[in-house]
């Protein structure tokens, strides 16, 4: 947590808060979650207006015309706006003051996320160097070159997926329920799988993030987009988090295993090994 669909919502949250002010004053009160030049980033920041939000992956990009933020939100991160004051909170690590008097503030129990800022050159390069594959989406995620890089790879299908070389975006909740939708094992050899097998799970990639998306994210644990609002994606879960209950399809018990490190929610009646 956070997936794709919830970093979405995010960005769409944050579009609708802060495009189109500046930022008069940063304070970075941990300063290993900026992974660039710690004194650059604060100087450069200031005066710069917020022209667009774009997400690619997991990371949220603040387009700043000539310069880019990118933030990653990692295990627990969250961005809250506060119109006026802003309370004391011991989670509160990043703040940029904006120019109609607000200020946005990234919350991060963990202190995982990530801060970068580039040149909007380099952008193109940034994502190369870290493998982030195509967005799931019918437009940029075609079958043809994600069939050949499963069928190359002796891994198994799930931890392969979690990788995002082959498409952005997929976490542990939702590869879960994209497997179980595509009724593929998910210890199954990226290599053992059929043609038709990988096509569902290719389509129900797209399917399942898309629904994401519309539904606002998964709010478990303490996810909540930009604008402090839950996401009712949970609602529509189909075996994440619901071991020893019934499957939806077939009535059979789910079941939880570790794959690659991760709990793993599947049907072993519909995901057979």
């Amino acid at each position: 947590m956070p997936e794709l669909p919830e970093v979405e919502t995010v960005r769409r949250g944050l579009e609708r808060l802060v495009v189109g002010k500046k930022i008069v004053a940063v304070e970075v009160r941990v300063p290993k979650m900026v992974k660039t030049d710690l004194e650059i980033f604060k100087l450069d920041l200031l005066g710069q207006e917020i022209k667009a939000m774009r997400r690619r992956g997991k990371y949220l990009i603040f387009d700043l015309g000539a310069q880019v933020l990118i933030s990653h939100l990692r295990m627990e991160g969250k961005y809250l706006l506060f119109p006026e004051a802003v309370p004391e909170n011991k989670h509160f690590h990043l703040f940029f003051a904006l120019d109609d008097g607000s200020t946005l503030v990234y919350q991060d129990v963990r202190k995982f996320g990530t801060f970068e800022l580039l040149a909007k050159s380099e952008e193109e390069a940034y994502f190369i160097k870290k493998k982030i594959g195509p967005e799931p989406s019918k437009k940029d995620f075609k079958l043809a070159p994600f069939e050949r890089a499963v069928l190359s790879s002796h891994k198994p299908i799930k931890p392969l997926l979690l990788e995002q070389k082959l498409v952005a975006g997929l976490g542990n909740i939702y590869a879960d329920e994209v497997l179980w939708a595509a009724k593929v094992y998910p210890e199954r050899l990226a290599d053992s799988l059929k043609k038709a097998e990988i096509k569902r799970i290719h389509d129900e990639t797209i399917n399942i993030l898309q629904l994401g998306i519309e539904k606002g994210g998964s709010t478990i644990r303490t996810y909540r987009n930009a604008l402090g609002e839950d996401g009712t994606m949970q609602q529509y879960l189909q075996v994440y988090g619901e071991s020893g209950e019934p499957c939806p399809r077939c009535g059979a018990e789910i079941q939880k295993i570790k794959v690659g490190g991760r709990g793993t929610h599947f049907c072993p009646s519909c995901q057979k090994r």
